[in-house]
């Protein structure tokens, strides 16, 4: 895994929030409607590095360079990864720690 890439961050409003967190100093960095009928909406901290979404539930996503690779890698510790989803932006393919806490790796 290569960077920390996005937060998401369970909301109950994601407009409410948005303008919370505008008014925090961040910016919006995408807003766009997601496959699953929602409002995807990311923000970030002006040369900021790692961003944050706004989402119905709690999740890390990391970037990597080779999801192939790192999905491989993870295999072998034991660790379950489920499949790698296509999507116009990016590859995606989800796992849950042990505590059930959900963690994306991300190939740009």
């Amino acid at each position: 895994m290569k960077t920390v890439e996005i937060i998401m961050i369970p909301v109950m409003d994601r407009q409410k929030a948005k303008e919370f967190y505008l008014n925090l100093g961040f910016q919006v960095i995408v807003e766009a409607p997601d496959p699953h009928g929602e409002t995807w909406i990311q923000m970030g901290l002006p040369n900021g590095g790692t961003s944050i979404s706004l989402a119905s539930f709690q999740a890390i996503i990391c970037e990597v360079n080779d999801i192939e690779g790192e999905v491989r890698e993870l295999k072998t510790k034991g660790i379950e990864v489920g499949k790698i989803d296509e999507m116009p932006w990016g590859r995606f393919a989800w796992l849950k720690d042990l505590d059930g806490n959900s963690l994306c790796l991300h190939q740009k």
